[in-house]
């Protein structure tokens, strides 16, 4: 079978790919791959794995490759186009309905994009998981791939922690860790790191900026005036500092040597422009004239800012009646913005009804412990894959964490024996050490993140499952946190409560009331495990593909 050339696309660097002759004997199929990072690539890890694995799968199952679409992620370019491109091809070709996918983290990145692949109603196949999606799955299924959608998002999220963990050693360091503001330019220092040093043709006019204003005789404006007329000016472009900028930088406690960092005051090693006192006089200045006036709120009520009306789509609000009573009803202010006095009239309700039915929605989500462990056990069993993954990449980290620790030790001996340098030494060890230490965050942050993923399914399963009851007992803030959590769009029509639940609490409410038909007509267990784990035995899912995810 010749299959259609590869799209590789590395952030906008992408070539159109032409389609595969359509056969008009065989369904037509697209395949999607990404790689999060070009070093995998580089390795032949991740990409040609998936397309050896998805060609296989498309040419056992008979399907005709109309697309390929790869995106190859870096560090510093984590753009999807291919992804983007692959949508709008399947929008506009609506006689191709099948995507094929090595597993589940490689599809989806967060949340936006499960809603956008389910808007296309289209068959996705995950042969890697032997699972087969489509709006024709058992809602238990959609239920189950929720939930691995939202953990590989955590995944996703745990990685991402790496980046910030960077910054954050370089703050303690006392190096500014992200683009300096004016008055400093990014620079590498010394040691090779990079550090901010001052800015000759700009640090000056910030120093007089913060005189002028730390006076009080002038306002922002007259400020950005003055400094306008210094020079200031943005360094690439040439345009003026805005007001709004220049209230920024006022505020910018940078400019007096010290930073503030993940809510730690940290001292800097770059040169300050303004003294403390004269930076904390400014502030004076500042707080003195944009002081605001905040209305007090007096009762914080559970229910408001959770439900839209259904006649005129304002929100229903909580109010106080005889100091003791809380009612909600609709605000009417969508007649009111056409110069009415407003328009729905419709009746109050008092807050203990409206929780009662809040309290029966969440009620929906409710199953029992033996369904409960079931599903436990079908994602441990899911998870094992993924677990090799983490395998595999710490297995790399490692292997590279000793090579880089042979080569320490080789050139020290160098250095022993007078072959280089103690410069040369200090230079490179200091350098590779750098390394290691970023190969074992990168080892910590896979193992955290292994683990944290599988918790995270099952805490989900946990919070629905208890959710009704921890309602309950739950002050006003606690209860509309949960609820937004759960629901979202909830309508509000003369007292009645229609809820639209979150993703993946949906499908769990749809395979909860399946799961409480089926058990009403009949008391074999057997009929209860089919409902949420599928018939293990059936050939439903993946042709030709063991049920691995339910296994």
């Amino acid at each position: 079978m010749q299959s259609a050339s590869v799209k590789f696309t590395l952030n906008s660097m992408a070539k159109t790919p032409k389609p595969t002759p359509a056969d008009p004997a065989r369904k037509q199929a697209v395949i999607y791959a990404r790689v999060s990072s070009k070093e995998q690539e580089k390795e032949g890890f991740s990409i040609p794995a998936q397309l050896k694995l998805l060609k296989d799968y498309a040419s056992a199952n008979g399907f005709a490759l109309a697309q390929e679409y790869v995106d190859v992620e870096t560090a510093k370019h984590t753009g999807r186009t291919a992804f983007g491109e692959m949508i709008a091809y399947l929008k506009v070709h609506p006689a191709i309905r099948v995507l094929l996918v090595e597993k589940t983290d490689r599809l989806y990145r967060n949340l936006k994009d499960w809603v956008t692949i389910d808007e296309l109603d289209i068959e996705i196949h995950f042969p890697k998981e032997g699972v087969v999606l489509s709006r024709d799955s058992r809602s238990s299924e959609k239920f189950m791939h929720g939930i691995k959608v939202l953990m590989a998002k955590n995944y996703i999220d745990n990685l991402s922690e790496e980046a910030r963990k960077g910054q954050q050693e370089k703050a303690e360091q006392g190096i500014w860790p992200t683009k300096c503001p004016l008055g400093y330019r990014n620079a590498v220092g010394p040691d090779g790191k990079k550090i901010i040093v001052t800015d000759p043709a700009v640090a000056p006019v910030i120093t007089k900026m913060f005189q002028r204003y730390a006076t009080g005789q002038y306002s922002l404006q007259e400020v950005a005036l003055m400094a306008h007329g210094d020079g200031l000016a943005y360094r690439k472009s040439g345009a003026k500092v805005p007001v709004s900028s220049i209230h920024k930088i006022l505020h910018n406690r940078l400019y007096t040597g010290w930073f503030e960092w993940k809510g730690k005051l940290i001292q800097g090693r770059h040169e300050a422009l303004v003294t403390i006192d004269l930076w904390e006089r400014a502030q004076d200045v500042l707080a003195g004239r944009f002081a605001k006036k905040h209305r007090r709120v007096t009762h914080d009520f559970a229910f408001s800012g959770l439900m839209t009306c259904a006649h005129c789509g304002c929100s229903i609000v909580g109010e106080i009646k005889k100091q003791r009573y809380v009612y909600y009803h609709c605000t009417g202010y969508a007649g009111k913005s056409e110069g009415t006095p407003g328009t729905c009239h419709r009746k109050y309700v008092r807050e203990e009804v409206l929780e009662q039915q809040f309290t029966e929605m969440l009620g929906r989500l409710r199953f029992d412990d033996e369904v409960l462990a079931w599903v436990r056990d079908a994602l441990r069993a899911s998870h094992a894959d993924e677990r090799r993954d983490h395998e595999e990449a710490i297995a790399r980290l490692r292997a590279e964490h000793k090579r880089l620790g042979d080569r320490i030790n080789a050139m020290y001996i160098d250095k022993l024996d007078g072959k280089i340098g103690g410069d040369f030494y200090d230079q490179f060890a200091g350098q590779w050490r750098e390394e290691q230490a970023r190969c074992q965050r990168e080892i910590d942050c896979h193992e955290s993140a292994e683990q944290s993923y599988m918790d995270d399914g099952i805490r989900i399963l946990e919070l629905a499952q208890n959710a009704q009851r921890l309602f309950a007992r739950q002050e006003p803030r606690q209860k509309r946190r949960l609820l937004n959590f759960v629901l979202s769009n909830c309508i509000w029509d003369d007292g009645k409560i229609t809820p639209t639940f979150r993703q993946p609490f949906d499908l769990l409410t749809e395979t909860t009331a399946i799961a409480a038909r089926q058990e009403a007509a009949t008391v074999a267990n057997s009929a209860k495990s089919e409902i949420w784990l599928g018939d293990l035995d059936s050939n439903q899912g993946c042709p030709g593909q063991s049920r691995e995810f339910y296994r």
